[in-house]
């Protein structure tokens, strides 16, 4: 049998580009009335952003995360840039390519550091990235905000130096912070919905790295206590035909009641097309749960057409909880993108207010130390709701009751469980189907074929 490639990434037509060249003319024209009105100092503050603008990584994310920290540093510079002591510095967001591999990572961070003189790093996306590039972040002294990687090390043993319950640093300073969730904060979202369900079976399709395998294990784990049946296949990222491990699947004796994709970018677009197409998942018998791009409407319905009815995660505040901030946000990138703006653009672009926050209340760009201190003291509300940090050296007392992964981590990321129940639906209608506090439609799961 062969893979008809109908799920695999289509290029934006011509016209689109040059409607989004025009939008970012028109936006740089009005940007720059605005800041004619500041008087900079000569220095310029920097931060490196982490993105995968390269396969094998998540490339749609990763285009959309440059987005969100250029959109930021215009923000703020367009509100006369970082004030700090009467003076107004501008923001300057440098973008390095990771491609979603950790070794590239490491050289991007380095780069930053030693050829760019960043003063903060931000973004990023891929687990594997964020462990790689914590060491020498870490020795450099680079405040750091990671905003995207899963992996629950990132905040709590990431850095090899320093294994062991935190705090990580018993003597100096901890630099690294993360304001996406821990997976185990998703996971077990997730995991308690198809609890609640009562699956008796499911499939998880995780990605071969660092986010993938601990990601798994963790819900696999979570649902083999429950009593359900897990079967787990490990992919690798920038595979394309996937028939081999579908018709695995076709040939089980009974159809599984859930198939989860834990894997990012392309790879999983067109694993979710593949198994649509087959009729696979989603159906009348298998729960679909889409990848970490699904939530990415426009560009998981040119991919994944047959999708419909498919479940998926979203971290992060959801459309109807927007606050203010995150309105006009979701309004800018809607003129941009043509969609509801997700997580991956929300958390990049909060990540860049927080740092240059901390600095500005530092009262300097150039002592490392004192921006920690005011990263632990954050108290702001921004795109996805109100920052701070249960857990640092201001508080540097866990519980034994209290996960690692808490030192250094936003504790009030929203996570829910969403579906489409149209063809072509934007995110921004998809149903809220867990927990039930946040439900928008009331039901739980909406059985393909129906309407809620």
């Amino acid at each position: 049998m062969e893979s008809s490639g109908k799920g695999m990434i289509h290029k934006p037509p011509a016209c689109a580009l040059f409607l989004l060249f025009l939008t970012a003319l028109m936006a740089n024209l009005s940007l720059a009335r605005a800041e004619s009105q500041c008087e900079f100092a000569d220095e310029t503050i920097k931060f490196g952003a982490f993105a995968p603008l390269s396969a094998p990584g998540a490339v749609v994310a990763g285009v959309v995360i440059d987005w969100a920290v250029k959109q930021a540093a215009e923000d703020i510079n367009a509100e006369c840039g970082i004030n700090i002591n009467g003076v107004d510095y501008r923001l300057e967001i440098i973008t390095g390519d990771t491609e979603g591999i950790s070794e590239r990572g490491q050289s991007v961070a380095e780069r930053f550091i030693f050829d760019e003189g960043i003063h903060g790093a931000v973004a990023g996306f891929h687990s594997a990235v964020a462990l790689a590039a914590m060491g020498i972040l870490q020795e450099n002294h680079i405040p750091t905000v990671w905003a995207g990687p899963w992996n629950d090390n990132v905040t709590a043993n990431g850095i090899s130096e320093f294994d062991g319950r935190p705090p990580r640093i018993n003597d100096g300073t901890d630099y690294i912070f993360r304001i996406s969730p821990a997976w185990s904060m998703v996971g077990a979202v997730v995991a308690d919905w198809l609890i609640s369900l009562g699956v008796d079976d499911v499939i998880i399709m995780a990605e071969n790295t660092d986010f993938g395998q601990p990601a798994a294990a963790d819900e696999k784990a979570r649902l083999q206590a429950a009593g359900i049946a897990v079967e787990q296949f490990n992919i690798e990222l920038g595979t394309e035909d996937f028939v081999p491990i579908l018709s695995r699947i076709e040939s089980r004796p009974e159809p599984a009641d859930a198939i989860h994709i834990i894997i990012t970018g392309d790879t999983a677009l067109n694993l979710n097309q593949q198994m649509a197409e087959l009729g696979i998942a989603p159906s009348q018998d298998t729960i679909c749960i889409a990848g970490y791009d699904a939530e990415q409407s426009t560009q998981f319905w040119d991919s994944v057409e047959d999708g419909n009815y498919c479940a998926f995660n979203r971290t992060g505040v959801i459309p109807s909880l927007f606050s203010v901030m995150g309105t006009e946000l979701n309004r800018k990138y809607e003129a941009y993108w043509d969609d509801t703006a997700p997580s991956f653009a929300m958390e990049p672009y909060d990540s860049v207010l927080l740092l240059a926050n901390a600095i500005e209340r530092a009262g300097t760009f150039t002592d490392p130390e004192a921006i920690v201190a005011a990263l632990e003291t954050s108290d702001v509300e921004l795109s996805q709701g109100r920052y701070f940090f249960d857990y640092g050296s201001h508080n540097p007392d866990l519980p034994s009751d209290i996960p690692a992964f808490m030192w250094h981590q936003w504790p009030a990321p929203i996570v829910t469980v969403m579906q489409y129940f149209e063809q072509g639906q934007s995110a921004l209608d998809a149903a809220v189907i867990y927990p039930p506090v946040y439900q928008t439609h009331g039901t739980a799961y909406i059985q393909p074929g129906t309407t809620p």
